[in-house]
């Protein structure tokens, strides 16, 4: 038996073991099963290895390209981004929310596939924002952030080069969370264009807040009934309109694969363009990697979404 057929077994195995024990909190999970579902840790035996990796790549990646150019989108200490400018004018831009569990993660420590992108004749910016546990627990003050860095983008590409009219937004984990509350938000409400968004790349995000909110997740994210409504995307479907990629591994959790088949299911019921992606044999962190990759998983998404060649 190969390391990944390994891998999946024991974490089947450990998950029906849960779901045989205590009482059900969650369709057929008991509480230590839920927990497990919603910790990406109990599945991916080398975690601390793909992370490190994230980090060193990115900093081989500035090696190449230079620093990114830094910008204040709003008026906290942590309300800035990074953008890796491609020398094409005019140019499409990618916008990609971190992960990290709402509880980490850096704009920096994400820079790895900006050499993808640049090559490939796109922006890519990385927006930071605010930890939840510093917020209070507060996933909506984390979600006004990010409608803040596109927007920021959005009314600035120019700046820098980029196309308004061409904006991308991709997302991992937590940061695909996000990417999807960003999917169905109403942009003329802040003054943009319905459209201003023209594709996400969800990568292992989670749609529906209500089992996170049952899970360990809740002893430092506040899950009140206005953060549960406002922020999952499962409820709001018919309020998305551009093109959705939903990613996923077949070594995650069970619920992160669960959220993402249902989330896919459920905006094709809803008639809504959309295409499901599954990586087999990869886990939550290695899916992650494929965004820096043009032919592999998230990447090829992303570049034909935004009508690219691969770079050559």
């Amino acid at each position: 038996m190969d390391r990944r057929h390994f891998i999946g077994a024991a974490g089947a195995a450990m998950a029906g073991a849960a779901l045989a024990q205590g009482p059900k909190v969650f369709r057929d999970y008991d509480q230590a099963a839920l927990d497990a579902a919603y910790d990406q840790s109990k599945y991916a035996p080398n975690l601390q290895q793909l992370v490190h990796r994230y980090a060193t790549n990115s900093d081989i990646t500035r090696s190449r390209l230079g620093a990114p150019r830094r910008v204040a989108y709003g008026s906290e200490p942590v309300e800035q981004l990074d953008i890796y400018r491609a020398e094409r004018p005019n140019a499409p831009v990618q916008v990609f929310i971190h992960g990290g569990a709402w509880r980490s993660g850096r704009a920096s420590d994400y820079a790895f596939p900006a050499e993808m992108f640049v090559q490939a004749g796109a922006h890519y910016v990385v927006p930071d924002f605010a930890w939840v546990q510093d917020v209070g627990g507060n996933l909506l003050t984390v979600a006004r952030q990010v409608r803040a860095a596109l927007t920021w983008v959005a009314r600035n590409a120019a700046s820098f080069g980029g196309d308004p009219s061409r904006i991308y937004i991709s997302g991992h984990s937590s940061g695909g969370h996000q990417a999807g509350v960003l999917a169905a938000t109403d942009w003329r409400s802040l003054g943009l264009p319905a459209d201003v968004v023209k594709g996400y790349v969800l990568m292992s995000g989670m749609y529906d807040l209500v089992p996170v909110s049952l899970s360990a997740r809740a002893s430092y994210v506040r899950f009140d009934e206005r953060a549960l409504d406002e922020l999952s995307t499962m409820r709001h479907l018919e309020r998305i309109s551009a093109p959705v990629t939903v990613v996923y591994g077949t070594l995650e959790t069970p619920e992160f694969q669960r959220q993402s088949r249902d989330f896919a299911a459920a905006l094709k019921d809803a008639g809504k363009p959309v295409e499901l992606v599954v990586a087999d044999g990869y886990n939550h962190f290695e899916v992650m990697e494929t965004l820096a990759h043009p032919l592999q998983f998230a990447g090829r998404a992303a570049l034909e979404q935004m009508k690219l060649k691969p770079p050559a």
